[in-house]
């Protein structure tokens, strides 16, 4: 087994830390005493919970108009699941990588699950691409599972077919799918044949998962289609897995909503619903901006844990897959993830301190400002200790960007690694 970081640098930095930390930890546990809150409960459910890290999330992204990269890019998915086990040996929550086909193809799957295993790293849930061509005469430009050409439609099948797959050798257990299937103009395309023709394709798709595997379904309102997009909003994304079967999920992607969107009570709707699969965590201005998760609007990010803590608590949520999605232009990839693992992380600690018994009884009182105040009240709450903590006995990094910096990580990559290609048109 290999670390990515020396276990003896994370040690040497986090003594010079601790006695802060647990100053601060104590006074916090102090607090939570008098509200009757089990602080090392909490702890515990932190230190066990995970979020997947996208094998093409530590490269550098871009715009439409150019790509600028940065030095010591991972130039294949050997070198991205190098950077992947960076995170984790730092925060310790992104255990599982999430790759992209045909993006991460390699000729022997088995080879890069061992490799992967040397670092600790497993696989989540794998994704297909079928929104940009492959290099051969059938293309995507106008669709790929909803194409009018039915030989185009049948390998934008074979692509997900071949990513279940690859998928099965790595030990994953469910496949996302988004097309960026549309129109940009009126007439365009027939908003009816196309849904029919996506139902029918992902239907042959369906036939191929195993037992124990899920399909999440991925929407998303426009781009690169500006007019109509097939798989626009949840409510599509839910007629579509309601119409394939019990293995058929939804997932939410926090970018791919417009704006001001209640992303919070689309996610109560689909558990109530039992179609609730998955998230995609990024943050976003004014669309899908891929901003790093909880960098705009963490708030946001807390009201949407609150929904799947008080769902978890009902009993009416389990087996989630949880990965951060973004696009990383003008920062260094690695630091961007990190800090996104560790803002996904606190939201989900201040939704566990929500007393949601106190909050249904101001609810059925139609007492709005108490129920404002009980939301307020845990996300107002610094729990930067609490989740610092939870890395420490995790073994892994109490302050992890000021361990990351100290490893000097991309100069010396840029030694050994490729020279990535200048700047490019393109997001990826």
């Amino acid at each position: 087994m290999f670390k990515a970081v020396d276990k003896g640098l994370i040690d040497k930095h986090n003594s010079s830390l601790i006695s802060e930390l647990n100053h601060d930890f104590e006074y916090l546990s102090k607090k939570f005493q008098t509200q009757n809150i089990s602080i090392e409960e909490i702890k515990n459910k932190l230190k066990n919970f995970q979020v997947a890290v996208p094998t093409w999330g530590v490269g550098t992204g871009g715009t439409r108009f150019a790509r600028f990269p940065g030095i010591g890019e991972p130039q294949n998915i050997y070198e991205k699941i190098e950077d992947c086990a960076v995170i984790n040996d730092l925060v310790g929550i992104t255990q599982k990588v999430s790759p992209h086909f045909p993006w991460d193809n390699v000729s022997d799957f088995k080879e890069l699950k061992e490799f992967a295993d040397d670092f600790n790293i497993g696989f989540d849930v794998v994704n297909s691409n079928t929104f940009q061509d492959q290099g051969d005469q059938l293309s995507f430009k106008h669709g790929s599972l909803t194409n009018a050409d039915k030989a185009v439609r049948e390998k934008a099948i074979k692509i997900n077919i071949d990513a279940i797959e690859a998928g099965i050798t790595l030990e994953s257990k469910g496949l996302t799918v988004w097309v960026g299937d549309g129109g940009n103009f009126p007439g365009q395309i027939s908003f009816s044949k196309s849904l029919e023709r996506y139902i029918d394709s992902m239907k042959n798709i369906y036939t191929k998962l195993p037992n124990d595997w899920r399909v999440y379904l991925e929407h998303k309102p426009y781009e690169p289609a500006f007019y109509s997009t097939v798989i626009s909003d949840w409510g599509t994304s839910y007629i579509c897995a309601k119409e394939l079967g019990e293995k058929a999920l939804c997932l939410v992607d926090l970018g791919h909503h417009l704006p001001n969107t209640n992303i919070e009570m689309i996610v109560s709707r689909l558990i109530d619903l039992k179609k609730l699969g998955g998230f995609h965590f990024n943050d976003s201005k004014f669309g899908d901006d891929d901003l790093d998760a909880g960098s705009i609007n963490p708030y946001e990010l807390f009201l949407i844990f609150n929904e799947l803590t008080e769902a978890q608590e009902a009993g009416k949520l389990t087996n989630v897959a949880y990965m951060i999605d973004q696009s990383h232009n003008v920062t260094d990839p690695i630091e961007s993830l990190i800090l996104s693992a560790n803002e996904i992380a606190t939201s989900y600690a201040k939704s566990l301190l929500v007393d949601q018994n106190l909050l249904k009884e101001s609810q059925d009182n139609n007492d709005a400002v108490h129920c404002m105040q009980i939301l307020k009240s845990a996300f107002n709450t610094d729990v930067s200790s609490l989740v610092a903590m939870a890395r420490y006995e995790n073994s892994n990094a109490i302050d992890p960007i000021s361990v990351y910096r100290s490893l000097n990580y991309k100069n010396n990559k840029s030694k050994v690694r490729a020279s990535a290609q200048g700047s490019t048109s393109g997001i990826v």
